[in-house]
């Protein structure tokens, strides 16, 4: 069996966001994933590519020009509080966040262009909960969405799929794409729970009805629901739709171990579930959730070696 090139993303300035001391969202996640990765050997497998910067042009095709500059004032004035919660950036934040998103459109084009079968994006900050004119959820930019979007003006794709199978429902990738029928946004997450949206009534809105389809589940879920929705629903779903790129919001915080989340995944529910879907279209995975350390490098060596495969 030939062995997938499989492209790995990952820059050390991803570590110079930094959040206040205890914050969940912390460097230590990159800094263990990376170091799991070398010593089981996995970093050698990998094919290493360079991120890039995203230009200003990309992230407004996805946000607001207001949005963007609120994020650029507060790290040049040395960082802060970006929302009532708990969404922070430091003053290299502005920086490292569009290392972030170019990270994603640099994984785009390395699939597209055929130089790796798949690829991993190990970011941070993560994007999902990101709307267009909001940071919230630990996300400045939306990365899968400034993904998506570029996959459809640079490689002329007609339809991209976005899976999210983060702990937490992706109310600002929902948001962004709810009514564009040209992207099929499918999330499974604990609910109720943070942030509040998708419930599965939240299905689009004008020419995107149809498009978004959200898969709720209780808190306590294990991997045999997941694997059923992802069996008798989503892959159907995503069959039926017929994407070109199919592009992971890959947050890893409904494992057992997590401490934000409240659902019983273990590493190898996720290397299941990165099985059931990654035959449909290339793959571009991008890193969201995953507040264990340990839980984290091993479900994402988990997915990565099922990308492999």
């Amino acid at each position: 069996m030939q062995v997938k090139k499989v492209g790995f993303l990952y820059e050390d300035m991803f570590l110079e966001h930094a959040t206040p001391v205890g914050h969940p969202e912390r460097p230590d996640r990159l800094r263990k994933l990376v170091a799991h990765l070398k010593s089981s050997g996995r970093w050698k497998g990998l094919h290493h590519v360079q991120s890039m910067r995203a230009s200003a042009q990309s992230i407004i095709a996805v946000h607001t020009p207001d949005h963007v500059d609120f994020i650029k004032r507060v790290c040049d004035s040395g960082g802060g509080a970006l929302d009532s919660g708990d969404t922070y950036a430091s003053a290299q934040s502005y920086e490292v966040a569009l290392f972030a998103a170019g990270a994603a459109i640099s994984a785009v084009d390395a699939v597209l262009n055929h130089r790796v079968d798949s690829a991993f994006c190990a970011i941070r900050p993560p994007g999902h909960h990101a709307e267009r004119d909001q940071s919230m959820g630990f996300c400045l930019f939306n990365n899968v969405a400034i993904a998506a979007v570029h996959a459809q003006r640079a490689h002329g794709v007609d339809r991209v799929a976005i899976l999210d199978w983060d702990v937490h429902h992706g109310n600002g990738t929902q948001h962004i794409f709810e009514s564009d029928p040209t992207v099929l946004y499918i999330s499974l997450h604990q609910y109720p729970f943070y942030p509040g949206t998708g419930a599965s009534t939240e299905r689009g809105t004008g020419d995107g009805v149809g498009y978004t389809l959200n898969f709720p589940l209780p808190g306590g879920t294990g991997e045999e629901e997941y694997l059923a929705a992802f069996t008798n629903k989503i892959v159907p779903a995503l069959v039926a739709f017929r994407p070109e790129i199919l592009i992971i919001s890959a947050g890893f915080d409904a494992h057992k171990d997590d401490p934000l989340g409240g659902m019983l995944l273990d590493e190898s529910s996720f290397a299941k579930m990165t099985h059931q879907v990654k035959g449909v279209a290339p793959v571009v995975s991008v890193l969201e959730g995953g507040y264990h350390l340990d839980a984290l490098a091993l479900s994402v060596d988990a997915h990565l070696a099922e990308l492999a495969a």
